[in-house]
């Protein structure tokens, strides 16, 4: 379910939100949520100091993505304290599980996701056999990769009526992938290869991406038709078919418009419909990246 508030005007809100930011001082507080993930943006725009304080829970890890600099805030863990400097694509990793009390100074605007403790025991177990025992703090520290990843979740928080679930499920997947990846303290992973889709499993799996209007199935209804669970399903069917679920349908979608281009004399706008995007420009832009040329330069060609 999707909810946000652009908090210009004076509403009544509440004081403290999930992640422990004063509601009424966030001129824009974005939330989605899914089966495992919940993202968030928030953004403020004032210079004032305020303080975020959250007790421990069960709720699991939370990844910060900065989309701006100028950022300051002083993290306060029991008798000790430490000061970070966000530029853009600076990132800090918050663990549920630990007290969190923190002095904000200035604007910001982060993007954010939360992951659950299933889904990190679940990817770590099917990517290595082994639980990771947490994860190093890179409070302030650049990434370059979570930085392009925060870019294309803004958009895709500030555009959520253009977000089908299947990107939205795999983009949290991305993130959480990077996350143990990168900053995970878990045993170094074996070279064995990974789970592959049994001949009827790709099958079905490939005739329902194709089977929903415009993508929008989820890779938890594939995952369960084929009695996986979604994180094993997303790896087995990039271990068998090199690409994403999302990559793959993309695939496709363009391998159609290159029939109707080469075979029809419709127009680019009733092409991009009949192959599931959202409209010519969306179209144009997914079969420049993929092709190398753009639709009608292709079609002369």
């Amino acid at each position: 379910m999707f909810s946000g508030a652009e908090t210009s005007t004076a509403t009544v809100a509440r004081q403290k939100d999930s992640l422990g930011c004063l509601s009424n001082q966030l001129h824009k507080d974005l939330e989605l949520h899914t089966g495992e993930f919940t993202f968030y943006r928030k953004c403020r725009h004032h210079e004032k100091t305020s303080e975020v304080v959250t007790p421990a829970s069960n709720r699991g890890f939370l990844i910060g993505v900065s989309l701006t600099a100028g950022h300051h805030r002083r993290i306060i863990s029991g008798n000790r304290s430490a000061s970070h400097d966000f530029e853009k694509d600076s990132v800090y990793i918050r663990n549920f599980e630990e007290d969190y009390r923190a002095d904000l100074h200035g604007a910001f605007d982060f993007v954010l996701v939360e992951l659950s403790r299933a889904f990190i025991a679940n990817v770590c177990y099917e990517r290595t056999g082994k639980a990771i025992e947490g994860f190093s703090s890179p409070s302030g520290q650049k990434d370059p990769i979570f930085g392009h990843l925060a870019q294309v979740l803004a958009l895709t928080l500030d555009c959520q009526s253009e977000a089908s679930p299947l990107f939205v499920e795999q983009l949290g997947m991305t993130i959480g992938t990077h996350l143990i990846d990168r900053y995970g303290n878990a045993p170094a992973q074996s070279n064995r290869k990974g789970p592959r889709l049994s001949s009827l499993h790709e099958t079905r799996a490939k005739d329902m991406l194709l089977a929903k209007a415009e993508g929008n199935v989820s890779l938890g209804e594939i995952a369960n038709a084929c009695n996986l669970s979604r994180s094993y399903f997303i790896r087995a069917f990039r271990e068998t078919t090199h690409r994403t679920p999302h990559q793959w349908l993309l695939e496709r979608r363009i391998d159609r418009a290159r029939e109707l281009l080469r075979h029809s004399d419709s127009s680019l706008s009733d092409i991009a419909i009949a192959c599931g995007f959202s409209d010519q420009s969306h179209f144009t832009r997914t079969f420049s990246q993929l092709v190398g040329t753009p639709p009608g330069t292709w079609r002369r060609q």
